[in-house]
């Protein structure tokens, strides 16, 4: 068998529509164009990260020409392309469109539709570890290829977020939940892979985030198209390009192992540019929390040497949500323990709140938030003793009633 390709492909600062298409077309060219994977008369659907109404140039979202360039290309062939999107539950899609310029695409033409709008048809997933049946929106169920085109950026409850956790944005947002309070977010996506892999993984690294990702990150121009027709592969090398290890991210790694993909770089063949060409440490999510906060007087939070990073960066992430809400003040005095703790800090449980089902065999003696990881709504109603109804706060205002995002 012989290895995954992965194209990387670098192109001048600041490119224009012009200079995207170009490398878009390039990239996925190197990776083994499309004739493979989409023939004439198939619908194919395109799937960006818009999670939230950003604008790409915050590295929150998925640059629309870069999926222009996908769906000219898809068009060529003969085929249907249909860019399609489930912003994080509590989010207008709509409104994502707008801010992110995919109403301007849709004016021109282009099919870009709301998954959110759609009805759902459930889906058995046989090989799922810990998902055996989801609903999925019909036009997902009837592609007959996925394209995840993810925004190259660092996440606060995963370490990454690239073309395989993108497929979140397929699920219809009742099961988005679940996919972190439930099934595990790790597991959860690899196991979705395992029915709905995408075909073709192009991820768009002109204006990439680091630090507190999905949302509250930096922007950081790398002007990058990465491709290939092995999404794990494709995440594992932009990982690498990212300064992480190729399986150091959780849904890399429960994707490898299930067979999804490889992220074995021996197995990989890179071709365009190196990853030493482009590479760039990029800053992680759990790195950016305390430039951004103050801890409160008394406030402790305590990780065991095995607390997982899902925990520890959600309640790391936890902190800037509170801080963003000013209420940041009422966790003086708290502690918070997330891991496999054999035995619980002396401390009076009024004061503790104990976070992840590593630890629900405490659960009788403190506040106990549940999930695998838990979001991080649960985990703020858990500090405040009370039911949060704002969970993130974005640029520019609150997100009511929202999820964890992509």
């Amino acid at each position: 068998m012989g290895k995954s390709v992965v194209a990387i492909v670098k192109g001048a600062k600041d490119p224009g529509e012009e200079e995207i298409a170009a490398l878009v077309r390039k990239a996925i060219e190197l990776a083994g164009g499309l004739a493979d994977i989409i023939s004439r008369g198939d619908t194919v659907l395109i799937n960006p990260n818009l999670v939230i109404p950003q604008s790409p140039e915050t590295g929150a979202t998925t640059d629309p020409r870069v999926c222009q360039a996908i769906a000219d290309m898809v068009k060529e062939i003969g085929a249907r392309p249909i860019i399609a999107e489930s912003s994080a539950v509590g989010i207008d899609t709509e409104e994502a469109f707008r801010a992110t310029g995919y109403t301007k695409l849709r004016e021109k033409g282009y099919e870009v539709i709301d998954l959110k709008k759609e009805k759902t048809t459930k889906v058995p997933i046989p090989k799922g570890k810990s998902v055996k049946e989801l609903s999925l929106p019909r036009p997902v169920v009837e592609a007959k290829a996925i394209i995840s085109v993810p925004a190259m950026k660092t996440h606060d409850q995963a370490l990454v977020t690239l073309s395989l956790k993108n497929t979140k944005g397929l699920l219809p947002d009742t099961f988005k939940r679940k996919f972190h309070t439930t099934f595990g977010i790790y597991q959860g996506v690899a196991d979705l892979c395992t029915v709905f892999r995408p075909a073709l993984a192009v991820v768009d690294g002109i204006i990439a985030q680091e630090g507190l990702g999905p949302m509250f990150g930096t922007p950081v121009e790398m002007d990058l198209i990465i491709a290939g027709k092995d999404p794990v592969a494709v995440d594992a090398i932009t990982s690498m390009v990212m300064g992480f290890g190729p399986q150091e991210d959780g849904v890399i790694d429960a994707a490898a192992r299930l067979g999804v993909g490889t992220a074995d770089p021996d197995k990989i063949e890179v071709v365009g540019e190196t990853i030493s060409s482009v590479q760039r440490r990029f800053k992680r999510a759990e790195e950016a929390v305390f430039e951004l906060v103050t801890i409160p007087k008394g406030f402790q939070l305590i990780f065991d040497e095995r607390t997982c990073t899902g925990c520890r960066r959600n309640v790391l992430s936890v902190l800037v949500d509170l801080k963003e809400q000013g209420k940041l003040d009422r966790a003086a005095g708290l502690t918070v323990v997330a891991g496999k703790a054999e035995r619980l800090p002396d401390v009076d449980r009024e004061h503790l709140v104990l976070v992840g089902n590593c630890l629900a065999k405490f659960r009788e003696y403190a506040t106990f938030v549940p999930g695998c990881t838990p979001n991080n709504r649960d985990i703020i109603a858990g500090i405040l003793g009370e039911e949060s109804k704002v969970m993130y706060t974005a640029r520019g205002g609150a997100e009511k009633n929202s999820e964890p995002p992509q």
